[in-house]
């Protein structure tokens, strides 16, 4: 499977039908969700860290890399990667670690040590994936405005439209801006025309269809089937124990 794959699934979309992209955190997640009959999958970085027994953020690259790899083999369907913000590794040797797993595809989050990157200086670090990857990688680029939270005075709405502009241009080939509310993808989907969107689906929020109706391109989800799938091994626990 190729990037080229990937990126095709993303265009040509009608309004309340967007690439759903479940998130496995290990191979066997994989094999379940390609099984289903879901066309490709987006690992999340959350997720794999607790299958490796990490917090959030604190997976180191090279088992986040050798997890991602296991997913890949286990799968016949495109995978792209949560690489967080791409562990302070060059562009080049992110990008030949992560071809290297057989991933097609990864997202870059716009945060650093918990603070929001310059919009610009996260545009060049895009740029540079892009001119190294070429069109071998389909890259997914996070903002983070709605998580990670903005200046006193700025509006998040339209610092995520600015950075969505600003990645774009750096050879974004899809905008993330995760957490956002989801009126704002009709705005943002009309302010870039074409630009596939990656909408963040919640347990708490509107479901993948109607994501998609309001403007959303790909929905992802995520840790949160891992999370789910945590609470019914806890259930199942529950149940031995009271046996």
């Amino acid at each position: 499977m190729t990037a080229s794959d990937l990126r095709a699934l993303h265009h040509g979309r009608t309004p309340g039908d967007p690439l759903v992209l479940p998130g496995p955190w290990d191979a066997a997640s994989a094999r379940v969700l390609a099984d289903a009959g879901f066309p490709a999958l987006a690992t999340p970085s959350a997720g794999v860290a607790a299958s490796l027994g990490y917090e959030d953020g604190e997976t180191p690259a090279d088992e986040m890399f050798a997890a991602v790899a296991r997913i890949v083999r286990a799968v016949p369907v495109p995978v792209t990667a949560d690489i967080e913000g791409g562990y302070g590794l060059a562009a080049g040797e992110l990008v030949e670690r992560l071809l290297a797993t057989g991933a097609v595809g990864c997202n870059l989050e716009d945060t650093a040590g918990g603070v929001l990157v310059d919009a610009g200086r996260q545009a060049d670090r895009l740029a540079e994936v892009r001119a190294v990857a070429g069109d071998a990688l389909f890259v997914n680029a996070r903002v983070d405005c709605y998580v990670t939270g903005v200046a006193d005075g700025t509006d998040p709405a339209a610092e995520t439209l600015r950075r969505a502009r600003l990645y774009t241009a750096a050879g974004a080939d899809c905008v993330y801006p995760i957490a956002a509310p989801p009126e704002l993808f009709g705005p943002l989907a009309e302010a870039l025309p074409g630009l596939p969107l990656n909408a963040l689906a919640r347990p708490d929020g509107p479901g993948p269809r109607r994501l998609g109706e309001l403007g959303a391109t790909r929905i992802t989800f995520g840790p949160g089937l891992q999370r789910r799938a945590m609470a019914a091994v806890r259930g199942i626990a529950d149940e031995l124990r009271s046996v």
